[in-house]
């Protein structure tokens, strides 16, 4: 029987254990795409309890508690802090087979050296000792950047935000972490949303740009981009429920957009045709200007509606939608491949039966930019486990060019996150390891190690010109 999670945590062959230490685990981190706020960063906030940092607004750990019974009170509500991990520690004791009992105890090992289990029997000392822990200086935000071996964030900016924290933090010559903001313009393509006027006249205000028009939307959007990549934006992010391909004519969008702010209701092909456009737009605007593509696609979101209008969005109540045509994906790109405007792109389905379509997509659009210009990207939310890792893993080898696959992020909201990458390394060379010892690839250990140290960091760094 192995320890429970020792050194060798998910490394099962002698060559899995030699990659994983002599090359991933002292790879930097590049966490390319997040949720977390810059403003802490900039501030270096401290937390008061591992509850702040650990429950607070992960969607994840709520799910979780809720399909164990937990009452809302305990997860979202008015409960103590102290209450709400008791809660937790009960529930992540018995979530055998579930990552956030791996993640968790990760966590609890690398930033609070706490190697046991905990559980609704440990739970008040492990809240002491990580408490005890979170009272030092060296656990502040940026040192738990620090700890973690983190070279540069890509947080998740809208093209509304000021940017201001990035800019403090991009003149603060005291943190060696680069915090760089990324694009996610979603307010403005989801015209089907009843807040989208609203957010127009925003996005008007702040771009300088009276927007009466698709082609007014355009250019404040390019004003905007154009402040972003001052700030040394490199990156964009779309949330899409598929890649849409539905295109029309400029005088048909024009019609849309009219119809839209004059209140009228859009039919369904309307809003796909106003969506396909507006992202080819900002594809040939990404091209111009030397940004990557991410496309995040595959969720039915607020699915709850009783808990949406109580809590919100991203509160744990999305899964995963099982209608994503990649034909249209391909159309999508083809479209941009025509007109030599096609920029780097990394695609993320929710649903992992798309491995295999995204895979084969790839193929079709490579092109010598970059190793790999159109990326499969990382497992992503319900798939960001061992066993959706593994074939995301395998889909890409099978079909594709996996030592040039740009790697891991962690796509959270937590400062406590960053061993999530260390999660993905070991499960790499473990996969490495048992081709290797299973006679199907070469021990060569300077190929493989170089391999590994690719995925885990310099593609990432070379992919977006870091």
């Amino acid at each position: 029987m192995k320890p429970f999670m020792d050194k060798d945590f998910l490394l099962s062959t002698p060559t899995a254990v030699e990659l994983f230490h002599n090359y991933a685990d002292t790879m930097p981190i590049i966490d390319y795409h997040c949720h977390i706020n810059p403003r802490e960063i900039a501030e270096d906030r401290k937390f008061e309890n591992i509850t702040q940092v650990w429950l607070g607004g992960d969607h994840y750990k709520w799910r979780l508690m809720r399909s164990a019974g937990v009452d809302e009170k305990y997860i979202t509500g008015d409960a103590s802090d102290k209450e709400k991990f008791f809660k937790w520690a009960e529930v992540l004791g018995k979530a055998i087979g579930n990552p956030l009992f791996h993640w968790s105890h990760l966590e609890l090992q690398r930033f609070f050296d706490y190697h046991g289990v905990l559980n609704a029997d440990t739970a008040e000392e492990v809240w002491t000792l990580c408490n005890e822990k979170l009272a030092s200086p060296d656990m502040s935000v940026r040192n738990l950047i620090r700890k973690s071996n983190v070279d540069i964030i890509c947080t998740t900016d809208d093209p509304v935000d000021t940017l201001e924290w990035h800019k403090l933090l991009a003149e603060d010559t005291g943190f060696e972490t680069k915090v760089y903001p990324a694009w996610r313009p979603d307010k403005a393509m989801n015209i089907e949303k009843p807040d989208f006027l609203d957010y127009i006249s925003k996005l008007s205000e702040v771009s300088g740009v009276e927007i009466n028009t698709f082609a007014d939307l355009k250019k404040a959007l390019v004003n905007r981009m154009a402040f972003f990549n001052d700030m040394k934006c490199c990156v964009s992010d779309h949330a899409l429920e598929y890649v849409y391909y539905a295109p029309a004519t400029e005088s048909e969008i024009e019609r849309i957009f009219s119809k839209k702010k004059g209140g009228e209701e859009l039919t369904a092909l309307e809003i796909k045709q106003y969506k396909t456009m507006f992202m080819l737009f900002c594809g040939r605007e990404y091209h111009r200007l030397g940004w990557v593509m991410q496309l995040h696609y595959g969720a039915k979101r607020d699915n709850n509606t009783p808990r949406y209008e109580k809590l919100g969005p991203d509160t744990g109540y999305d899964c995963i939608n099982n209608y994503a045509p990649s034909s249209e994906m391909a159309d999508f790109l083809n479209a941009l491949e025509i007109n030599s405007v096609l920029p780097k792109t990394i695609i993320y389905s929710l649903n992992p039966n798309d491995n295999q379509a995204i895979d084969t997509i790839l193929g079709c659009f490579q092109g010598t930019e970059a190793v790999g210009k159109i990326q499969h990207g990382s497992a992503w939310w319900f798939n960001d486990n061992k066993t959706g890792m593994n074939d995301q893993l395998i889909s890409l080898g099978n079909l594709g060019y996996l030592a040039g696959f740009v790697g891991m992020l962690t796509d959270s909201r937590s400062f406590l996150s960053y061993p999530r990458h260390e999660y993905f390394r070991r499960i790499l060379c473990n996969l490495f390891g048992e081709l290797v010892e299973n006679g199907e690839y070469p021990a060569d250990m300077k190929t493989l190690g170089g391999i590994v140290s690719d995925i885990s960091y310099n593609n990432a760094k070379n992919y977006f010109n870091f």
